[in-house]
């Protein structure tokens, strides 16, 4: 098999749990089919493709000691979904950059979850994730600027810790390959790794999963997937702070510790579409400017033509402008119908529904139904029933896609994915990790063509 090519039952293997795997039983229940169409050829085989189980809460069992590595919006939103989704978690440690994001968490944390995190197991600065992880932790949550995750990865599988890592998991080449390397030893080590992918954990995509999966589309002709949506949340430079301090605390505007957006958001659409397809990207060509965006030296639009590796295209497209036409959905065309994220539903050639997630049912049958607590349902589920289960493989693959559209785009040139994945690009060795000067020169808006 050529380093381009992975098998569709490859690449779905990669999410494999190590043990039994369950179809999940309520799949009638929240299928609506208008009639019975033909029998068609399977993509893939079911069998060998992890279905997360998702009932409303996770088995109750061992007591399990929780970190938090980022206590910024996502990591504050992952910690209190991960304590709606079990019983029997400890908060037993903060780690931050920032003493005052670090405090906003823990007075929360006390005053709405009746959790109290010691003093001395509060941390801060660019070395608190290692004294996190030491401080007797089963498991951690990793929400730091995305730039820092493949390290911190490393360091709790190293440790033997349980991961969620909040996407994107890499911004650039060295940070994938560090991805892909710590899923394996994690793997070894018998670890629960769940990634923030969150649609892989939402009813309606793994229902829709298993009937493209089924053949009910057909062989997949390709597909368009879109984050199309007003410019983003940005802070302006308070005068107290370095050039570190600012750009840490505005990371969502920043490449080297966001990977743009459309690594840190859009990857959402393009993990969708490698997911549901089997399919992995060869080959992007595409475009991107800056024209609104006010901090930072990012792009705030792209354009992707992604050439997969069975020759067929996918179109990527992501835009943070306001007062645009805004569009978050995905679309898969076969050569028997299409399915979109937007209604739930597949159509045949002629356009009649021949199978749509039932909403009333779902919610009928259980009671929760956010996907960021789900996640964190099945990510407790492993731990405590003793099965490895490996997101971040997979999560690094649609990350390392993102990172050849950018580059893509902020080139002019046609980037494939030998040289992406062999690229020495290293976005956290270009900066200081101290909260001091920086070398402001290095960030600049990329200009396609030189």
């Amino acid at each position: 098999m050529s380093k381009n090519k992975m098998s569709r039952k490859d690449f779905l293997s990669m999410s494999a749990v190590l043990g039994v795997t369950s179809l999940v039983g309520s799949s009638a229940a929240l299928t609506s089919c208008q009639e019975k169409g033909p029998v068609y050829t399977p993509l893939a085989q079911l069998e060998g493709a992890y279905i997360p189980e998702l009932p409303d809460m996770a088995d109750d069992g061992k007591e399990l000691k929780v970190g938090v590595i980022g206590c910024g919006g996502r990591g504050s939103g992952a910690v209190f979904n991960l304590l709606a989704a079990a019983n029997g978690i400890t908060v037993a440690a903060l780690g931050d950059t920032f003493a005052d994001r670090l405090n906003d968490l823990r007075t929360r944390l006390k005053e709405s979850a009746r959790q109290e995190v010691p003093e001395d197991k509060c941390f801060v600065g660019f070395d608190a994730y290692k004294k996190v992880i030491d401080s007797g932790v089963d498991m951690v949550i990793v929400a730091t600027p995305p730039v820092f995750r493949p390290l911190h990865f490393q360091y709790a599988t190293e440790k033997g810790v349980h991961s969620f890592l909040e996407k994107p998991i890499a911004v650039d080449p060295k940070g994938y390959r560090m991805i892909m390397a710590s899923a394996k030893q994690a793997k070894a080590k018998n670890l629960s790794v769940v990634c923030g992918t969150q649609r892989h954990h939402q009813r309606p995509y793994v229902e829709a999963f298993k009937q493209i999966q089924s053949g009910l589309i057909g062989e997949i002709t390709g597909g368009n997937v879109y984050w199309n949506q007003g410019m983003l949340w940005y802070k302006n430079r308070d005068k107290a702070w370095t050039d570190t301090e600012w750009m840490i605390r505005d990371w969502v505007n920043w490449k080297w510790l966001s990977g743009d957006h459309i690594v840190e958001q859009h990857v959402h659409n393009i993990d969708v579409f490698l997911w549901m397809t089997g399919l992995k990207p060869v080959k992007a060509t595409a475009f991107g400017a800056r024209h609104r965006r006010v901090t930072g030296d990012q792009y705030d639009m792209f354009s992707v033509d992604f050439e997969m590796e069975n020759g067929i295209h996918m179109h990527s497209m992501c835009r943070q402008i306001n007062g645009c036409a805004n569009n978050v959905s995905e679309f898969i065309q076969g050569t028997k119908g299409s399915w979109n994220s937007v209604h739930h539903e597949i159509k045949d050639l002629e356009g009649n529904v021949v199978w749509k997630f039932d909403e009333e049912a779902a919610k009928a049958q259980y009671q929760q139904h956010d996907p960021y607590t789900l996640e964190h349902v099945d990510w407790v589920n492993h731990i405590r029933r003793g099965t490895a289960h490996d997101e971040a493989e997979a999560c690094g693959i649609s990350c390392l896609a993102g990172v050849m559209g950018r580059e893509a785009a902020y080139t002019g040139a046609t980037v494939n994915w030998d040289e992406i994945s062999a690229s020495k690009q290293d976005y956290l060795a270009e900066f200081k990790q101290e909260l001091g000067k920086q070398d402001m020169d290095k960030c600049v808006v990329m200009v396609p063509g030189k």
